[in-house]
């Protein structure tokens, strides 16, 4: 075994009489910022090229392909470690690549990934693993790889050896990701778990090869279906095989837990004394399996080095693996996204909508990358009235997103004069959070919202039809973007200032 007692008690040992619940479990999603990885294994450059199809060869009774795109993506090793940036994790990524285009390529997407260190090995005469699959739609006609199975030379050892030894006392949790191309062979294997033993790491292994005892060593070992059934020759289909095979694999690793992945059903955690733990999948629409391997053990290596207990880790595992399954083709799972989905069982749930202005940018950088129009409307907003309502509504329908930014109370007092507000920032913030047309609410201190628009960068712009486009504060700034300003049409009669009047009149 290679924790100490203190430590397996906090990895495998709970106090808890009922499971956590979504709220707790995003808690721990919270601190995902704090985890440190040391990933090592086989880096794979996954091309695409994509196009179409019109019509048959000549030459032979196959599809000819115009191409209209060629894109290039980190897999293997290096997509778990994309995977841990994405979650908001730091990953430290150790592996070998080619003196070749390919290994340039793989050189700079993980030198212009924000959260990864590169700690790649380059080895002359070596080809950088990679696959091209030629698309069109979502139809694959041929995939092209180019790569060597061939097993670490002596020099090559020494060389992952000591990119590992100068990283791993800056990890909480090592990842071994094994795709059978060669770096995790004999020598650096039994390396590397000899070493960890020793220094009593945390080890997730995710096994390839058929015979689980060259993990021994591993913590945690997180073979799939299929893996787990070549390994141990029983059929993981039902939970009591599962759990059964689970067994033996732990047997085999003399490790702490196994955590089998069962595709659509879910997974199934074996830890040493306790009983299994049986997890459905959250996945609510399966659209392409590639890559989920990869974000399930990115999420767990993360939520561990986090701070999580392995129940707690492997529920947010399997959260991640559960919204990664519902996307089109290998992709990545951001810290917000996994958020929102803990999230979807809560209807009212005002709390998650306030934010500080670094968790809105991180919002709505996530936002963007999905693709989404991220909209923007400010001001006091003191009591809600008709006029509020209208114009939220109108903004919304504008954008996918919509963030109200509200004056704080000191900036409300230097607008409106030391009477106002008549609510507190806090209550105000609250009740604009439970507006249905709202997606994010977040306070400025100052005069103006043009620091926050500067640093949300949205793209729409919403004021009301009092101001004119050329007044409205960072509309020069969302166009110089290519955003928009929208112009609410305002209902006379609606403001706080006149309610506020008729509140305050005496009665005759």
């Amino acid at each position: 075994m290679n924790l100490s007692l203190v430590d397996r008690d906090r990895l495998i040992s709970s106090n808890r009489t009922s499971p956590p619940t979504d709220i707790e479990l995003a808690a721990i999603v919270r601190a995902f910022h704090a985890a440190r990885i040391l990933v090592i294994g086989d880096i794979i450059l996954d091309r695409y090229v994509t196009g179409s199809v019109h019509r048959l060869s000549p030459e032979a009774p196959i599809p000819v392909l115009r191409p209209a795109d060629n894109r290039c993506t980190l897999g293997g090793a290096a997509n778990v470690a994309l995977n841990i940036a994405t979650l908001g994790g730091q990953a430290i990524l150790v592996g070998v690549i080619g003196n070749d285009a390919a290994g340039d390529e793989v050189e700079h997407l993980v030198r212009t990934t924000q959260g990864v260190t590169s700690a790649l090995i380059r080895i002359p005469g070596r080809p950088t693993t990679s696959k091209t699959r030629f698309m069109t739609g979502s139809h694959q006609l041929l995939r092209l790889d180019e790569e060597t199975t061939a097993a670490l030379d002596h020099a090559g050892l020494l060389a992952v050896m000591e990119a590992v030894e100068g990283n791993l006392d800056a990890a909480d949790v090592i990842v071994l990701s094994d795709y059978a191309k060669g770096v995790l062979c004999d020598g650096v294997l039994d390396a590397i778990l000899s070493r960890t033993t020793q220094a009593g790491r945390l080890v997730i292994a995710d096994p390839k090869r058929p015979d689980f005892a060259a993990y021994r060593g591993a913590t945690i070992l997180t073979p799939n279906e299929h893996e787990v059934r070549v390994a141990t020759r029983i059929e993981a289909d039902h939970d009591s095989e599962a759990d059964r095979a689970g067994r033996l694999a732990l047997e085999a690793t003399g490790g702490e837990a196994v955590l089998v992945t069962r595709s659509a059903k879910g997974l199934t955690l074996v830890c040493r004394d306790q009983h299994a733990l049986h997890l459905p999948t959250r996945a609510r629409e399966v659209a392409d399996v590639s890559g989920a391997g990869d974000t399930l053990v990115a999420a767990l290596s993360v939520a561990l080095g986090a701070g999580a207990a392995l129940a707690e880790a492997a529920m947010l595992a399997n959260a991640t693996a559960g919204i990664s399954v519902g996307k089109p083709g290998t992709a990545t799972v951001s810290r917000q996204e996994l958020l929102d989905a803990l999230h979807l069982d809560d209807l009212v749930q005002t709390d998650r909508k306030v934010a500080n202005l670094e968790e809105a940018i991180e919002k709505v950088a996530d936002w963007h990358r999905r693709g989404l129009k991220v909209g923007f409307a400010n001001g006091c907003f003191d009591l809600i009235h008709p006029g509020h309502v209208r114009l939220l509504s109108e903004a919304r329908g504008a954008c996918d997103r919509l963030i109200v930014a509200l004056n704080t109370d000191a900036s409300v007092k230097r607008l409106k004069g030391p009477s106002r507000p008549l609510q507190n920032e806090m209550a105000r913030a609250t009740v604009m959070a439970s507006m249905a047309p709202v997606d994010l609410v977040t306070l400025f201190d100052e005069d103006t919202p043009l620091e926050m628009i500067q640093a949300l960068r949205p793209d729409v712009l919403v004021k009301g039809s009092d101001y004119t486009v050329d007044q409205v504060v960072g509309g020069d700034l969302v166009h110089a973007w290519g955003g928009k300003v929208v112009l609410v049409t305002l209902r006379p009669g609606h403001s706080t200032t006149s309610t506020i009047r008729r509140m305050t009149a005496p009665v005759e």
